[in-house]
């Protein structure tokens, strides 16, 4: 894994930049931007996909595979944190001395001097920030943004405006959200996760408290989070002059969610200042409604009137990965989502049996690192197994881990209190059969992780498809 130097000294000029992963939503929306502005810019992936295509289409030339060759004549390199170490292009651009900018680098090095809204936190980031950026195009404010997923209405994950306002995605993952000069900052909650990179809860919420003390103009919190209302204590302690806004369901939230309706499309009603407005989402969730809270209290701040900011979410479709619907097979209804902490399971499959009805929901999940999966499994076994009819276990995406011993996707299996509700079948194909056995029409079928779990969707689309076929076997009663 590759992290940002914090003393890395930005050069004046970059130059030509070379993408390494170029494919990943946060890196191509980046070298979007860059390429609008008319930089020369390249990159490699190790597969071909439809983001690819896409930058393609836009006249950046993409490579598949790694290979030294590629990094040409470029004068900068752009990685994502994934990256491996002995990754032939990495290693070409330290061989000639070439600057190495993480992909958090090269934004901030883009959005230098912009009016930047910041949105971090362990849950609910790209979809807070598509949020966010739906309302202010709809208010006519045009703000240029790069989020960490697609956002469905824009149908892009980054994009420059005319607006004052420069929205981003702001990753505390690896630290990187301490790197933006912020005028404004949402905070949706903070959750223990990423304590590889932190050690403890404690240095956790001391990023945070940098991050949130760093605003210039505004400062946008959970009020029912326990970290963040410690965190907002904090800074009013300490009589600072920049202005706190809460959100949430706690009777002391600035904007104040009064009653959320959560079957099917969410209908919510907020408080704000003694006036209360309705609003209605276009997508599933009641933890969308939360999200929604969180974004009317930065519109709040940034002086838009109340009732106008409600309105302006009701045209927010969703972002990719995040409870996408992919079609239906054999009467099974197939989602996707990015869920990969136990919290954001949680709410994934709530979302799921929000919209089911009297249909199942079945799991497909891909653990997402060795050391969450070592930490968590007893976590992750115990959200499944009460949110999710059945669940299919797959092995652990490593990502930017190297294996440790012992743990696999077997690791939550056992951590089931009843072994008949779940299965472990780190075989794809036959997970994609397995889950063809149990499905039955009118059920849901969701694949869950931050990994790549959702390339199983077609292999499960055919297991159900061929079970309706002479001889394709069939459901289980």
């Amino acid at each position: 894994m590759i992290k940002p130097d914090p003393d890395l000294v930005l050069p004046d000029s970059l130059g030509r930049l070379h993408f390494v992963g170029i494919g990943g939503s946060g890196m191509s929306g980046i070298a979007r931007l860059f390429h609008d502005r008319g930089y020369v810019v390249t990159g490699s992936d190790r597969s071909d996909s439809a983001t690819v295509q896409s930058l393609r289409e836009l006249g950046i030339p993409v490579s598949i595979g790694h290979d030294a060759a590629h990094v040409a004549d470029a004068d900068t390199l752009v990685v994502t944190g994934a990256l491996w170490l002995d990754n032939p292009e990495y290693q070409e651009a330290l061989r000639r001395g070439l600057p190495v900018l993480h992909r958090s680098q090269a934004l901030a090095w883009l959005v230098r001097g912009e009016r930047l809204v910041a949105v971090a936190g362990a849950h609910g980031k790209s979809t807070s920030t598509g949020m966010l950026v739906t309302a202010l195009r709809a208010l006519e404010r045009d703000p240029s943004f790069v989020n960490g997923a697609v956002i469905q209405g824009a149908g892009t994950s980054a994009a420059w405006g005319e607006g004052d306002l420069f929205v981003v995605e702001a990753d505390e993952s690896d630290g990187s959200f301490l790197l933006y000069d912020v005028a404004v900052a949402l905070i949706t909650n903070i959750d223990t996760d990423h304590l590889d990179h932190y050690g403890d809860e404690g240095a956790l919420e001391a990023a945070f408290d940098t991050f949130a003390t760093a605003a210039s103009e505004l400062l946008v919190v959970s009020a029912d989070d326990p970290a963040t209302r410690r965190l907002a204590a904090r800074l009013r302690a300490a009589g600072g002059a920049l202005p706190v806004l809460t959100f949430g369901e706690s009777a002391d939230a600035d904007v104040r969610l009064v009653a959320i309706s959560d079957t099917g499309p969410i209908r919510y009603r907020v408080a704000v200042g003694g006036d209360e407005h309705e609003g209605e989402l276009a997508i599933p969730g009641r933890h969308n409604a939360l999200n929604a809270a969180g974004v009317v209290a930065v519109l709040v701040g940034l002086g838009v009137d109340a009732r106008d900011a409600v309105l302006a979410l009701d045209g927010f479709a969703g972002t990719q990965r995040r409870f996408e619907a992919h079609g239906l097979a054999d009467g099974v209804r197939l989602y996707d989502d990015y869920a990969h902490h136990p919290t954001e399971v949680a709410a994934a499959l709530q979302t799921a049996r929000s919209v089911v009805g009297e249909g199942r929901v079945i799991a497909i999940h891909q653990p997402h690192l060795y050391s969450r999966t070592q930490a968590m499994a007893g976590e992750f076994a115990e959200v499944y197994e009460h949110g999710a009819d059945h669940t299919v276990v797959l092995d652990v995406y490593g990502a930017r881990e190297d294996p440790i011993p012992g743990v696999t996707g077997a690791l939550v299996v056992d951590r089931f209190s009843d072994p008949a509700r779940v299965d472990y079948r780190p075989d794809w194909q036959d997970a994609a059969d397995r889950v063809a056995e149990i499905a039955r029409p009118g059920d849901i079928v969701m694949t869950l992780s931050c990994g790549d779990v959702y390339r199983i969707i077609p292999q499960v689309r055919g297991a159900l498809e061929r079970r309706g076929t002479p001889g394709g076997g069939a459901a289980s009663p």
